[in-house]
Formats: structure tokens, C-alpha cells, sequence
């Protein structure tokens, strides 16, 4: 019998040949089976999209039967894809919060989109090496990317007169290699200056972080103050780093840990190496307090953030760190459609005991067998104060790491409400093509508490004034950024930072904070992966 945690990098799944099959498997709740007869395979997968969604989705309770449903019925798309996201966006709104009486998955009254659920097109993927989808992120979960290494900008000034800043470069992609950081102002690019006329300029701007783009030619001034002229970058496939930047900061007589992450990227291949080394140093600099920043992290791997849940609290933490709830007939064993979908070894092979396929059906979904309990790691210790830099695009993993340390530390967060995602997933393939990732689970900590679907709300409130914003006038960690200062301030009022600060990027001038220039700010949303995927599996004894 197997009984322990199983861990792998990524999924493989048969393909669905019919739906008959799909379709017997879920009798037992009731689903009434369709004629398989001239069917295509896109009526198929429609079909099975439903199907899955009656035994595993999180909310399963609020759906119709299949007849009613009727999933055959999505056929106004352009696309296969098309369709099958409109019915998984229909899926998604049967259950409503009764909190705001709107569906759990409720985005605006536009949106056509799923706030948690989505698919993906594993042939489109970004550098076709990972299941992230290319629409969701620019570095994928495995830490590939496959771009200039841009996340995104901001504008400071008016339309007519502003300083473009460049908000995140991913660590090892071009713009990095090139000395390129968080704080630079790019003042041309293909030689065209920016920075007169945003509505003509926007466009060349976000070009910058498009698919498409594979060479441009970039001016200006770094963070440290060192201009730069006609830097030519090269879209390439590179590994990138979910650390963006870790260091100590001197406030007063507390040593302060940094460290600013981008993705809870697959833990032994990607992010392991870099966390321990950024906790060794804290360790090592006798770190007492600590700034975790996850303002532009969506989540990604439960397992990397359990990880980071243990190098960060006390060794006083124990019993659980958090609870993962699927719904009751994932529970109670009777989401048999799963016995279509094999359950992989670390290395990507299917496994077998006693002779039969090991499939997600044999996997224990119980709260007792979903618990996962603190287990202290790294030389790090004697941190009992933490303070979290989060926005709108904080999602998922990063709430799960929040939520799990607030009963065992004292948990402060600066800037704007989290995104609001306590739920996660792990892919279902259909059609050997599409990976598609319903919300399965809730997680809630030791005491219990979750459901933060409206997001956290920060203790110091970023007012896109002067006091507290999202300042890409400076790089991470500098003392003198909006968010990291504000941090400070909580951990050492009135303390003095002495370590030494990089030179600021606007050198003294009075520059507006980007809301009034706006469109740079928010009209592009940040390209991150929004979710939280389980991988580790129990099987049932």
C-alpha cells in the first residue's frame, strides 16, 4: 500500500476517447447519460467538462442535472476553446456567496471570465515547457520564460509629461542580464523617446511585454543613477528565479529580513535553492523581523508555500499550518470520473499497485489526510514579527502563506486588498490537449478560519498618494520604496535606517504618484499566474 505524500512536477492524463465511459462513472449522482452517437469530440469534451464539475468541483452542490445543463449548448465561439470556456464560465455561477449574493466566482457583471477556474491550452504554453497558461504568466511554474523579461510599468506625471518606470524584470531573462531593475526609467525605445504623448507612446510601451515582441532597443537611467543608451534585448528562453531580491536592512538596532518573490514556482528544481540561501543570510545577519514581498505573486505550488510557511514561523509552531476542504463527494470517495485520470510518480510515470493503475480516485481526499502540519526548516529563529507587502494581484498561495502564519505570528500587511482566493486546484486533461483547472478545494488554517474571498485587507492602506503607494521609483528592498518604508515604520518606529540606500531615481525632482497619469497603472493587468496547485496526494490505505 502507498501512504506517502506523492510529489511531481507536472501532469500527464489520458485522453477521453468517449464520453459513455466518462458518463457511467458518474451514475451514482444522478447524471443522466448523453447519446454518444455522430458525436464530435468537442461535443465530447463539453460533455466531460460538466461531468467532472458534478463530482469535483468545489461548489458541485449547486449545479443542475446534465440535462438541464445542457453543455452541448456552447456553440456561439470562434473556437473549441471558446466554447468550452463559456460553459466553464457558466459552471461557475451557480453558487453564490451569501455573503455579497453573488457567485463565488463572481468577477464584474462584464466579465465573461471565471474569478478562479480557467483552461489551458497546454499547446500554447510559454516556451511549451510547463501547465501554466501562456495567457496567465510570462515565467511559468518550472521557472522557464520566454520573453525581455518585462512584467510590467508605470507612468508618473500627466500624459503629456511623464517618467516611465519599469515595475519587475524577472530575474535571468534579457532585461536582467542587461542590469535592468525595478526603478529604471526607460526614456527611448527603438528610438523613440518616451514620455510626451502617452496615447501615441502606449502602444511602443507595452509592446515590451507582448508574445510577439522578440528584439527592442532601450535608453535611460537605472535605479543607481548610471544612464544607459541603445541596450538591445533578445527574446530567448532563459530560467528564471522566483526570488526578485532578498536582503537585510539596518532599522535602529533591528536587523530586518527582505525579500521580494515572485512565484511559488515547483520547489526542487526552481525555488528551493534561492529560498535557503536568502534564509541562510537572514540567519547569518541575525534577522529578527521580516518584509515578505508578494505585491505581483499570484501563488502557484502549495508545496513551495508550505516550504515558506516553515522557514519563516517559530520553532514554537506546531500541529497544523492549514486544512485543505474539497467537497463531500470527493470525500466521501465517490468521484469516480477521476479513475480517468492517472496519478504520476515523481518521475512522470505511471504507477501501479498490485496491478491496477493508480488514478486521482485512489487518492484520499478527507480534511485528516489534507492537513498539513508545521515542521520548522532553515537556521532562521526568533522571528515573531512579519509584515507582508500585498496589492490586488497578491492571490492564492501568497493568502495561504498569510493566512496560515497569522495564528503563530504577529502578521501585519501594507498596500491594497488582496485578490481573495483561499481556494485551489489540480488540473483535469481532456483531449490529450486542454488542462482544465477547477476549484476544488478551501484552505483554512489551525484556527479554522478561511474564506477570504473579498481578499485581506492591509493594515497600512496604500491611498495612491505621497504616504503609500506602489513606488517603481525604487528598486526592492530599497528603505526609501513607499511600501518597504511604511514596512519599516511598523517594525522599528522611529528607528534610522543606516543601510546604505541605492540612489534615488528621481533625484530629488516633485514627481506625481502614477494615478494621475492612470492608464499606465492599470490599463494592462499584470501578466501572473492566479491560482494555487496541489501535488501532493495521499493515497487511500
Amino acid at each position: 500500500m502507498i501512504t506517502t505524500l506523492l510529489n511531481h512536477k507536472r501532469f500527464l492524463f489520458m485522453l477521453i476517447m468517449g464520453i459513455s465511459v466518462a458518463a457511467t462513472s458518474c451514475k451514482k449522482n444522478d447524471v443522466v447519460e448523453p447519446p454518444v452517437t455522430e458525436d464530435t469530440r468537442a461535443n465530447l469534451t463539453k460533455d466531460s467538462i460538466f461531468l467532472y464539475a458534478k463530482q469535483i468541483y468545489l461548489w458541485n452542490d449547486a449545479l443542475p442535472t446534465f440535462e438541464q445543463f445542457n453543455p452541448r449548448k456552447y456553440t456561439g465561439g470562434e473556437t473549441d476553446l471558446d466554447n468550452y470556456e463559456a460553459e466553464l464560465f457558466a459552471i461557475t455561477q451557480y453558487k453564490k456567496n451569501p455573503t455579497t449574493n453573488q457567485p463565488y466566482e463572481f468577477v464584474s457583471a462584464q466579465s465573461t471570465s471565471p474569478k478562479y477556474s480557467y483552461i489551458d491550452d497546454i499547446t500554447t504554453r510559454n516556451a511549451a515547457q510547463a501547465y501554466v497558461a501562456k495567457a496567465k504568466a510570462d515565467v511559468e511554474l518550472n521557472g522557464s520564460g520566454y520573453d525581455l523579461g518585462f512584467l510590467t510599468f508605470q507612468g508618473y506625471g500627466t500624459a503629456t509629461s511623464y517618467e516611465l518606470y519599469v515595475t519587475a524584470v524577472f530575474p535571468g531573462s534579457p532585461a536582467a542580464i542587461a542590469g535592468i531593475t525595478r526603478g529604471t526609467i526607460i526614456n527611448k525605445i527603438n528610438n523613440t523617446a518616451i514620455g510626451t504623448n502617452f496615447n501615441g507612446e502606449s502602444d511602443l510601451i507595452y509592446s515590451l511585454i507582448e508574445d510577439e515582441t522578440t528584439t527592442a532597443t532601450l535608453s535611460g537611467t537605472k535605479a543607481d543613477g548610471t544612464a544607459f543608451a541603445n541596450v538591445v534585448l533578445t527574446k530567448v528562453k532563459y530560467t528564471s528565479s522566483p526570488v526578485y531580491k532578498n536582503k537585510t536592512i539596518t532599522a535602529g538596532t533591528k536587523k530586518i529580513g527582505y525579500l521580494a518573490l515572485a512565484r511559488f514556482s515547483e520547489l526542487q528544481s526552481n525555488a528551493k535553492k534561492d529560498l535557503d540561501a536568502a534564509f541562510a543570510q537572514f540567519a547569518t545577519d541575525g534577522v529578527k523581523e521580516l518584509i515578505i514581498d508578494l505585491r505581483y505573486n499570484g501563488g502557484g505550488y502549495v508545496s513551495t508555500a508550505e516550504y515558506l510557511i516553515n522557514l519563516i514561523a517559530p520553532a514554537s509552531a506546531t500541529g497544523a499550518m492549514f486544512k485543505e476542504y474539497y467537497n463531500d463527494t470527493m470525500q466521501a470517495n465517490k468521484a469516480t470520473i477521476l479513475e480517468k485520470q492517472p496519478l504520476l510518480d515523481e518521475n512522470d510515470k505511471l504507477q501501479y499497485q498490485n496491478g491496477k493503475l493508480i488514478t486521482y480516485a485512489d487518492v484520499d481526499y478527507s480534511v485528516a489526510a489534507n492537513t498539513v502540519n508545521f515542521s520548522k526548516k532553515g537556521g532562521l529563529s526568533g522571528v515573531t514579527n512579519i509584515v507582508f507587502l500585498v496589492s490586488g494581484n497578491t492571490a492564492s498561495a501568497s493568502e495561504l502563506v498569510i493566512n496560515s502564519l497569522k495564528p503563530v505570528m504577529t502578521v501585519k500587511l501594507v498596500g491594497k486588498t488582496t485578490y481573495g482566493k483561499p481556494v485551489g486546484f489540480f488540473p483535469i486533461r481532456l483531449e490529450n490537449k486542454y488542462d482544465v483547472y477547477m476549484s476544488m478545494f478551501e484552505t483554512r488554517n489551525k484556527l479554522d478560519e478561511g474564506g477570504y474571498y473579498a481578499g485581506f485587507v492591509p493594515d497600512v492602506v496604500d491611498t495612491d498618494s505621497r504616504a503609500v503607494f506602489d513606488d517603481s521609483t525604487h528598486d526592492f528592498g530599497d528603505p526609501e520604496e513607499s511600501y518597504t518604508k511604511n514596512a519599516i515604520a511598523i517594525l522599528a518606529p522611529g528607528a534610522v535606517v543606516t543601510t546604505a540606500k541605492a540612489v534615488m531615481s528621481i533625484r530629488g525632482k516633485s514627481v506625481a504618484v502614477s494615478s494621475s497619469l492612470g492608464l499606465l497603472k492599470e490599463a494592462k493587468p499584470i501578466k501572473n499566474f492566479i491560482g494555487m496547485v496541489e501535488t501532493r496526494h495521499r493515497i487511500k490505505k
